[in-house]
């Protein structure tokens, strides 16, 4: 984030007012400036001293307290906030947000904010299918409320179902959203990810060690700036992204039909996964059993994907591959770079440390007709934003060249 964003937490009572404090920590630790409302019923869960020191600001509970500076303190937060998240949220502070009420410091700030907001259910399940629930979340939702739905589980009072508060990376996850400049909006955009599977037998099969996390940043990264996503990848440990189209595959030749297919209608497609360049010649229909010499086993190449989309690309797409190699890095990536026809690649070396496989960071080089830049170590998830961003100007470039 360039600009510290304000984000004002609201917490109502509600046994999930715990997961708040790991919230308010890791919005802190983010670079976000966290200000805290409880509801009285909320400091009976968990203490302001808690959310203060998470926070490092005052935490509000009383409306009319006078040890603050003379400011009307509802209205000053309301102007401050970026974004405004309750969570967790009780029944009673949804009815008040759709009906209009404000009879105390949450209530009051919630009426007065102008900014996007959050609401996060956290409730009995009976309360939550309550008709008069239901219906005062779908008022917040006409009225242009995000609300991440409420979990199913175990709750507090002993019953299983819908009611446990979303998790704070959930949560998280639609903050970003909603701070994160909207460069894609009306774009379509197709994301591979992560490893192919190319089965030898019933029992095994060839792959390489992609987790997915890089595709799956550039995924989010996408969605978060507005863009419609369509995510095809591989067999993964990683959860499915909210409010992107997920495909799973298994072979690289299922990649390659599902991408030839999803790709004409996308005005940005970044190829991210590591897919196997050979697939066994034959496949056995039965366990293939260990003998005393040594297996020799045929391999044919695989579709090149990235190839196939530059040769059916429309005139208006971008196109973006990756490169990771262990050895003439840059060489490797420029001549992918011609012989595949595409608007840019990004590069990263496997043998440098922090970079590559299954980690959480990366450092990557961008090597275009423009020249290369090799960028510093950053997450992944930095990686990804950066590279959105980048992909926005070719977006723009090329559609000011077409319109010529």
């Amino acid at each position: 984030m360039n600009q510290k964003k304000h984000v004002i937490l609201g917490i109502t009572g509600g046994i999930a007012a715990y997961k708040a404090a790991q919230l308010t920590s890791n919005l802190k630790k983010k670079g976000y400036d966290v200000h805290v409302i409880m509801t009285a019923n909320a400091t009976q869960f968990i203490t302001p001293l808690t959310l203060e020191t998470l926070s490092g600001n005052r935490v509000s509970v009383d409306t009319f307290d006078r040890n603050f500076e003379y400011n009307v303190q509802h209205v000053s937060l309301a102007k401050l906030a970026d974004v405004f998240v309750i969570a967790p949220a009780s029944a009673n502070i949804i009815a008040k947000a759709a009906w209009g009420l404000a009879d105390d410091m949450l209530s009051t700030t919630l009426l007065a904010s102008r900014c996007e907001k959050i609401i996060c259910p956290a409730m009995n399940t009976g309360m939550l299918d309550n008709p008069a629930t239901q219906a005062n979340l779908q008022t917040l939702r006409q009225r242009g409320m995000r609300i991440v739905e409420a979990q199913e589980g175990l709750l507090a009072c002993g019953d299983v179902g819908r009611g446990r508060m979303a998790e704070p990376e959930e949560i998280e996850d639609e903050i970003e959203r909603v701070l994160t400049p909207k460069i894609l909006t009306g774009k379509k955009v197709l994301v591979s990810a992560g490893a192919t599977q190319e089965a030898l037998d019933p029992v095994r099969y060839l792959t390489n060690h992609s987790s997915g996390k890089m595709g799956y940043a550039i995924a989010r990264a996408a969605r978060n700036a507005g863009a419609q996503v369509v995510l095809v990848h591989g067999p993964t440990a990683l959860k499915p992204i909210r409010d992107v189209q997920d495909i799973q595959i298994v072979s690289a030749a299922e990649m390659a039909q599902v991408i030839l297919k999803e790709a004409p209608d996308c005005d940005l497609v970044i190829k991210a996964a590591a897919v196997a360049d050979y697939t066994p010649a034959r496949f056995s229909e039965q366990k293939i059993k260990k003998s005393g010499t040594d297996l020799s086993l045929p391999l044919q190449r695989t579709p090149d994907i990235l190839k196939l989309l530059a040769e059916n690309r429309t005139a208006r797409q971008v196109l973006v591959g990756f490169a990771m190699e262990t050895e003439d890095l840059l060489t490797q990536a420029q001549r992918k770079l011609h012989e595949k026809h595409v608007d840019l690649i990004v590069a990263n070396d496997l043998r440098q440390p922090g970079a590559g496989f299954q980690g959480d960071t990366n450092c990557v080089t961008y090597v275009s007709k423009q020249g290369m830049e090799t960028m510093p170590m950053m997450s992944k998830t930095a990686v990804a934003e950066d590279l959105v961003r980048r992909c926005a100007v070719l977006l723009k470039e090329r559609e000011a060249a077409t319109a010529c």
